[in-house]
């Protein structure tokens, strides 16, 4: 275990420096837009001192960049975290987030919403997407049955239910063809609805569904070993890991209900930590939380600013980074073998 262990300076540091990376990059996309805000106008505004901003302005800035910053950085934090325990659990580098079914089951949840209900898209989206993909993790468990306790066979189990619900998924799609615009558009990811509500309900959950892995954190790299050398160090894997997956699938959840499907988060950001500190990442939870809330930030200020004034799909930004990652990680993980 010592190999894999960080020293507590070297911990504070990443988390010290991942702080301080994300309060710049949220300075910088809470300027930055169609309409140009002073920093200097943005501190007054947070200190409720006078300013030269238009009403406006003002409420631009207070309704509108405010919340989809901190609601990119709550979706960031989570799918990142989310995406270096199941690496963890599942002893696979490739794991992502959407494991499990829960992005699928999200994903039919949205479109029951959208083609059945036709309920109004907030706040009735995200409700129905977070009850779908709660529901395909507890589909995912109760299908695996005494199985839990292998990876293998929860991962399969989760990919089992997720294909089908992408199936009921297409087929309500096909069937209500008028409303296919509004979910394509929320399945490939969009900040565009966030507001001060969606913000404080994701936070609620996100910041429980953390908690959780980070008081956990330090027994997590028992999970790299075998189930048997876990036992000789007092920890219980299957215990361990339920409580892992739980919590991980309850943050990505959250994330999804309230932003869409944006993947590659949970892939990019855990390697990106592991590879600048050649350690394993469960010790750097926290540092990895603040640097996936700040590379979704950054893919967020893309997304609303490439092609301005209209807006890129932020699951397309996140796409175009992860996908030539994920290949270069596959690639090299092939030689290593």
């Amino acid at each position: 275990m010592s190999e894999i262990q960080l020293k507590p300076i070297w911990r504070w540091q990443w988390t010290l420096m991942a702080g301080i990376f994300l309060l710049i990059v949220c300075a910088v996309a809470i300027t930055i837009g169609p309409v140009q805000i002073n920093a200097i106008e943005i501190i007054h505004t947070l200190l409720g001192r006078e300013t030269s901003l238009s009403d406006q302005e003002r409420s631009l800035l207070i309704e509108i960049r405010f919340p989809r910053v901190a609601l990119a950085a709550l979706v960031g934090a989570a799918l990142a975290t989310s995406g270096a325990v199941y690496q963890t659990v599942f002893r696979n580098p490739l794991a992502d987030p959407y494991l499990l079914g829960a992005a699928a089951g999200a994903g039919l949840g949205a479109t029951i919403a959208i083609t059945v209900a036709r309920a109004d898209f907030y706040p009735s989206l995200p409700i129905f997407a977070f009850i779908g993909g709660i529901l395909a993790v507890i589909a995912t468990f109760l299908v695996a049955g005494r199985l839990y306790s292998d990876p293998g066979s929860l991962l399969l189990s989760g990919i089992a239910i997720g294909s089908f619900a992408t199936a009921v998924q297409t087929f309500l799609q096909q069937r209500n063809s008028d409303v296919l615009r509004p979910v394509y558009s929320w399945i490939l990811g969009e900040l565009t609805v966030a507001d001060w509500s969606s913000v404080r309900w994701a936070a609620l959950y996100i910041f429980i569904a953390l908690g959780i892995l980070l008081s956990v954190s330090k027994i997590l790299d028992a999970l790299m070993l075998s189930d048997e050398e876990a036992f000789s160090l007092g920890v219980s894997p299957n215990r361990i890991r339920i409580i892992a997956v739980c919590a991980a699938t309850l943050a990505t959840a959250t994330a999804v209900s309230v932003s869409g499907l944006i993947g590659f988060v949970g892939i990019v950001v855990p390697h990106i930590i592991k590879r600048l500190t050649k350690k394993a990442t469960n010790r750097a939870l926290l540092a990895i939380a603040l640097f996936g809330a700040a590379f979704l930030v950054l893919a967020d200020l893309g997304a609303r600013t490439l092609i301005s004034p209209a807006e890129i799909p932020i699951g397309v930004i996140t796409a175009f980074i992860g996908a030539p990652f994920f290949l270069f990680i596959l690639r090299t993980r092939s030689k290593n073998q």
